[in-house]
This record gives structure tokens, sequence and C-alpha cells, in this order.
């Protein structure tokens, strides 16, 4: 198993009552696996996705993670165990504007102090798997929305994560693009990395093995 929620409750507090982010959400993922969470807006999926992704705290719960409990857990240790495991592709592709497409992908490899001829090799895997070779010293501002995209896979492939967090990863791409990073992800979850992706396409949805569909912050009974 790679990870396990129980009874997750995640809330702010708003003029003295509760509001619920996250209300009583169980959830076991095996390795492997590729989940699709679906929902409307303000469903809570986001939100979910960060608390798996140890971005984001909760209140009440526990939650497991490669037979670690990560509630119980000190803020550094629980930073090494998601740098370490846990790779994030964004809708909003989150590069860095000052970086190139090369350093951007270079970035996981530097907080894991990776060996500079190492990371070269690395980083060269990555530009090559994902066809972007002549775009490695252009900027993210150069580039089209779904070559930012592959940058932002390839960042998050980089360390070879066991799990792939992916919050509506083609949000911002035109059809043709988000077959091709559907694709893509397919590809990945067949070579073994765990997927989880947030959508509200039933298309990018119907890619997962089970789909998971969130309401005001709890499961549907579905």
């Amino acid at each position: 198993m790679l990870l396990e929620l129980n009874h997750i409750f995640k809330w702010v507090s708003q003029g003295g009552s509760r509001v619920f982010l996250l209300k009583d959400i169980n959830l076991l993922v095996e390795e492997g696996e590729f989940i699709s969470i679906m929902g409307p807006s303000g469903s809570g999926k986001s939100t979910l996705l960060n608390v798996i992704g140890m971005l984001d705290g909760f209140q009440e719960g526990e939650y497991n993670f490669l037979d670690q409990s990560v509630h119980s857990l000190k803020e550094k240790k629980r930073s090494q165990l998601y740098k370490e495991y846990i790779g994030f592709v964004f809708q909003a592709y989150h590069l860095i504007d000052e970086l190139t497409v090369y350093e951007n992908i270079e970035t996981p490899l530097l907080y894991k102090n990776v060996k500079a001829s190492e990371r070269k090799a690395l980083v060269a895997d990555m530009l090559d798997r994902f066809n972007i070779v002549g775009k490695k010293d252009l900027f993210p501002s150069q580039l089209s929305g779904g070559q930012q995209q592959l940058v932002g896979i390839a960042r998050a492939l980089i360390a070879k994560p066991k799990l792939i967090l992916a919050d509506e990863p083609t949000g911002n791409l035109n059809s043709k693009q988000s077959e091709e990073i559907m694709e893509l992800f397919k590809e990945l979850n067949q070579e073994g990395v765990t997927i989880i992706q947030a959508t509200h396409s039933e298309l990018n949805a119907a890619y997962g093995s089970r789909t998971i569909h969130l309401l005001d912050g709890g499961r549907d009974n579905i």
C-alpha cells in the first residue's frame, strides 16, 4: 500500500463557525494505481491533492504514507518525504520564470544534492524523452502552454517519484495537447508510477483505473 487517509477533516474558521474543506475523507491507494478525482469547483479536489502531497495539513484524522504516520511527523521529515517520493504537476505550470527549461527541470535534483555529472545525465534523459532538447535554453515565457506543461511533467518526474499528483494538468491546453499529456500519464502509469489527478474532464478521468467523486469536501457514495 502506498498511502492511506483515515477520517480526514480540514476546515477554516469563518465568523465563529467551521467551513469544511474536507469532510471525513477515507482513501486507500495501492502502488501503480491511476486515480481520477472529480467534482465541481470548490468541492475540495485541490485541497485533497495538497493534503496527499503534504503541502497542506489537516485538523483531524490520520495519514499514512509508505507506512509512515505523516500526521505525526515533524515538518522537516515531512518535507524530506514528499521531496523523495512525490512529484507535482500543476494547471498553472508553476515554472520559475527566471530559469531556463534546463534549469527548471534540474531544480528537484538540487534539493536532493545529486552530483553535477549525474544531474546533467538525468536532465539530458528528460529533455530527450519529451522531445524538448531544442528548447533547453529557452525561458518559460518563450514556450507554448503545451510545452510548458511538458517541462512541468519532466520536472515532476526527474527525481523518480513513486507518486505523481496532477491538479487539472490539461486545464490550460487545447484538446490535442490535452490528449498528448494524458497519453503520457498513461504511459508513465504503465511503467509503474502511481498517479492521482484532479480533473473536471470526463475524458481525462477515463484514463484512470478508478474515479473518486467529491462533493462539498466529502466523498460521494459512488
